[in-house]
């Protein structure tokens, strides 16, 4: 790894640090006043949750070899400082995994995963000063985000060293995920979104069901995702003409394999890609029985009106997203659509769990 990038990627990261302050700084001025750690908590997941999807728009432009070195762009900061080695790579191999726009699509995605990690320090930081630590919160759950941020940086270096090898690239996208809920979990304890009423009892075990579906079904998406398995079936409810099409599991799901590839190095065959597609549909339909379970129970609360919208919407996104995703053939703005919605609705269950017990201790 060549780290000479790595001081100007430090001042692009505080550039997005700054940015947040002035706007921060010019809504107080106006006579906006937000609390600042709230305030630039629920900024931080904004852009964390940008990051998601830009990453998605990444994986599924095929840009993310676009520079094929980490942290930089062929040892430097830009693509502009690299169109000579980025030219001659797609002179050689034109259409191929580098090109001047994934290299900068590459690139703003490490951009915007660069700001999001200054922004997290800041909060982290922050709770552990004098006046930080006095808040309940205290500095464990910051600096816990703080620790998941540099995984993910760990894991971002890999996806590019390990050529989009398949078990890396799903865990990276996963570990957005965990960070999503790090970062909501935050904004709870900093205190927003305060429920106006108690959900009676029993509802916490169908939020931790739904969760846990939600999380097993992202696992199985980001494996159909990155083996690049979305488009093995082109039909819908059957799959290449048959409800249950011939699979092969074992090479499959061997997690450490090369991108394509099965586990004894031969090209991954249509069987196994098969049952990489048709194991998220199986899971879907599972998931879908789960969430019509719990809006069911959540029609029971009168505080839980908001949140169901919420869940019956973000439903129909997937549903829909994930329909077109196949018989339309994988479209871009569907596909990044649907990796959001998965991100989302974590998001959505994490703030409804976290919510929850402190309304019931408060009418105990």
């Amino acid at each position: 790894m060549d780290f000479a990038p790595v001081p100007p990627l430090l001042g692009i990261a505080a550039l997005v640090a700054a940015v947040f302050l002035s706007i921060f700084w010019a809504r107080r001025r106006a006579g906006v006043v937000i609390p600042w750690r709230l305030a630039l908590t629920v900024f931080t997941l904004f852009l964390t949750f940008d990051l998601v999807l830009f990453g998605a728009f990444t994986r599924l432009t095929d840009s993310g070899l676009g520079c094929p070195d980490w942290p930089g762009c062929y040892g430097t900061a830009s693509p502009l400082a690299a169109h000579a080695d980025i030219t001659q790579a797609e002179t050689a191999m034109p259409g191929g995994p580098v090109t001047h726009g994934k290299a900068w699509i590459e690139m703003v995605h490490r951009y915007l995963a660069s700001g999001v990690g200054a922004l997290i320090t800041v909060l982290a930081v922050v709770a552990c000063l004098p006046a930080g630590r006095g808040h309940r919160m205290g500095i464990g759950l910051p600096l816990l985000t703080l620790f998941w941020v540099c995984v993910q940086g760990a894991f971002g270096a890999f996806t590019v060293t390990l050529k989009l090898q398949p078990i890396i690239v799903s865990l990276h996208l996963l570990g957005a995920y965990v960070l999503l809920a790090l970062l909501t979990l935050q904004v709870r304890h900093l205190g927003g979104g305060q429920a106006s009423a108690a959900p009676g009892p029993g509802l916490r075990p169908w939020l931790w069901l739904g969760l846990g579906a939600v999380l097993l079904q992202a696992c199985l998406g980001a494996w159909v995702s990155t083996n690049y398995a979305v488009l093995i079936c082109s039909d819908f409810p059957t799959c290449r003409g048959s409800w249950w099409p011939d699979m092969d599991f074992a090479p499959a799901y061997t997690l450490w394999r090369p991108l394509g590839m099965g586990p004894d190095g031969t090209p991954l065959s249509l069987e196994a890609l098969t049952a990489i597609h048709m194991a998220h549909r199986v899971g879907a339909a599972g998931l879908l029985l789960v969430m019509l379970g719990l809006l069911w129970r959540l029609g029971k609360e009168s505080s839980m009106r908001v949140p169901s919208r919420w869940l019956s919407a973000l439903l129909a996104l997937q549903i829909a997203t994930g329909l077109s995703n196949v018989v339309l053939g994988w479209p871009l703005l569907a596909a990044v659509l649907h990796t959001g919605g998965a991100g989302a609705l974590l998001v959505l269950f994490v703030w409804l769990l976290s919510g929850v017990p402190r309304v019931a201790a408060a009418i105990d």
